[in-house]
């Protein structure tokens, strides 16, 4: 069983400590900073990996470690460290703690990194032993704003030590008060003989050149010497990278933009093989196209859920006070509905169908499901490939009736959708003029999307108020108003959208 899970974002230096080198007393050459030394922890910690290392060379590390600082020994945890963008020499983690014993990768853990492991074994890759002295900086209120650590670090390969280095580390504590120390922090170490180091993890470092090979997946880099087999391969690897980037933060919860993206993910993969469907080996591609639409749905009922509670929740502060609490009762509602379709999500994410998907991805990725006729040039052939979907979308547009339905003008969009996913995989090789196409695309695409958004406000609406108390009933009246307002308004600014897509000039490069 595993016990308390904690969550908080990294930020941290690192720089390499010389044998000789010694801490300044950091609260006298910095003003209004109080140093406070800590007592000295030894810490050992063991780290978990696939055989090949794939957490490791993606900037994820998987360890449980214990300690203690002479007095009273620690109780060991579990630590999952995910990459959170990148902020120049700054190393930024997304830190997660779990309280668990030692004996076996737990659950909770596993199911963080299952998207990179799925069916491979976690095994111990790493010992490292270390003596940390640490202080610190606080603000004059006695708020812990920066943490300085000079660890030595033991390399351990059973009872002998492999390798020794030393490190120090400078982490935010507080990241109001603490992200501009560090900077100062940091000059004054370097000042008093402290070298600058790259950003490498104390794992990645102990295990040396294997562990810093490029990850599981790469997206390529495409020229005009790209066929479209590589077109089809970068395409696939961004969605898929995509998808492992965002799976973490789905099963954390806490940012509705992770299962967003994972959507996006999803659909945009999907729509690839839709759009290059003519270079594609049907047999391996179908299942594909498939299982992406089952992940797309699952993922689509949390994010749609999303989007309508985020909606209502910012219309609701438009009622009347007096309408709180029959609101509130209503967005109970629909929160619950949410809670149970992100349920049905993890349960997805942890199954074997959704591991098969992932392996079935990365298949495609190392050997691409292409017939002969894809070991054509792109920059010559994508042209014609972008230009069905946007003469499917056009040709819709032209059939469209004076007002058009709701149901109509949602087609659209998902036409749109499509000509935009086919013009940004194209991009790569045909660059700014693919580019500035689908930013023309995607803001038709914006427009009606706010329109639907609307439409299946005003469904929810209509069916939760018919089902409440009346109290309830009359809110979502008065929120139905809302949503007919915002569907007038997309009804009438979505053609400015489309008349940009349509002029010429900005379709010169299908020809």
């Amino acid at each position: 069983m595993s016990g308390p899970r904690s969550d908080n974002l990294e930020r941290e230096r690192k720089l390499a400590g010389w044998a000789g080198f010694e801490l300044p007393d950091l609260g006298e050459v910095i003003d209004g900073v109080i140093a406070v030394v800590l007592p000295e922890q030894h810490l050992e910690a063991t780290y978990y990996d696939a055989a090949d290392l794939r957490l490791a060379r993606s900037g994820i590390t998987v360890r449980f470690r214990t300690g203690d600082t002479g007095r009273a020994r620690q109780k060991g945890k579990w630590t999952v460290k995910l990459p959170d963008g990148e902020s120049g020499p700054t190393l930024v983690r997304r830190e997660i703690d779990i309280e668990a014993p030692g004996r076996v990768v737990p659950e909770a853990v596993a199911s963080l990194v299952r998207a990179h492991i799925r069916s491979t074994p976690m095994v111990a890759v790493g010992v490292l032993s270390t003596r940390r002295r640490r202080m610190h900086l606080k603000s004059e209120n006695g708020t812990s704003l920066v943490e300085v650590a000079d660890d030595e670090v033991s390399v351990l390969e059973g009872r002998r030590v492999a390798l020794r280095f030393r490190e120090l580390e400078v982490e935010v504590l507080d990241h109001d008060g603490g992200a501009d120390l560090l900077e100062r922090v940091v000059d004054v170490l370097t000042a008093a003989g402290a070298a600058s180091a790259d950003q490498t993890p104390k794992i990645v470092r102990a295990l040396g050149p294997r562990a810093l090979a490029p990850p599981e997946v790469v997206v390529p880099v495409l020229d005009d010497s790209a066929t479209l087999s590589d077109v089809v391969r970068a395409a696939t690897a961004a969605g898929f990278a995509r998808l492992l980037q965002h799976d973490p933060g789905v099963r954390l919860g806490g940012d509705i933009e992770d299962v967003h993206q994972a959507r996006v993910a999803a659909r945009r993969l999907r729509s690839d093989l839709r759009t290059f469907r003519k270079l594609l080996d049907p047999e391996r591609a179908s299942p594909l196209r498939d299982e992406l639409q089952w992940l797309g749905a699952e993922l689509g009922h949390v994010r749609d859920a999303d989007v309508l509670l985020e909606r209502l929740q910012h219309q609701a502060t438009l009622l009347p006070a007096v309408d709180a609490r029959a609101v509130a009762g209503l967005l109970r509602r629909l929160e619950s509905q949410r809670k149970t379709a992100g349920a049905t999500l993890l349960a997805a994410l942890d199954s074997d169908r959704y591991r098969r998907l992932l392996d079935l991805l990365v298949e495609a990725i190392e050997r691409p499901p292409v017939n002969d006729d894809a070991f054509a040039q792109a920059r010559g052939a994508l042209p014609d490939i972008v230009r069905g979907p946007w003469k499917h979308l056009r040709d819709a547009v032209d059939a469209l009736v004076e007002h058009p339905e709701d149901e109509a003008l949602h087609d659209i969009r998902i036409r749109a959708k499509r000509a935009r996913y086919a013009a940004e995989a194209a991009a790569p090789v045909m660059g700014k003029p693919a580019q500035r196409f689908a930013k023309a695309v995607a803001g038709v695409q914006s427009v009606l999307g706010d329109l639907q958004d609307a439409v299946v406000a005003e469904d929810w609406l209509r069916n939760a108020g018919s089902k409440g108390p009346a109290a309830q009933a009359l809110v979502a009246g008065q929120l139905i108003a809302v949503q007919r307002d915002a569907m007038e308004t997309s009804r009438r600014s979505w053609a400015e959208a489309w008349h940009e897509v349509a002029g010429k000039k900005l379709r010169s490069w299908l020809s």
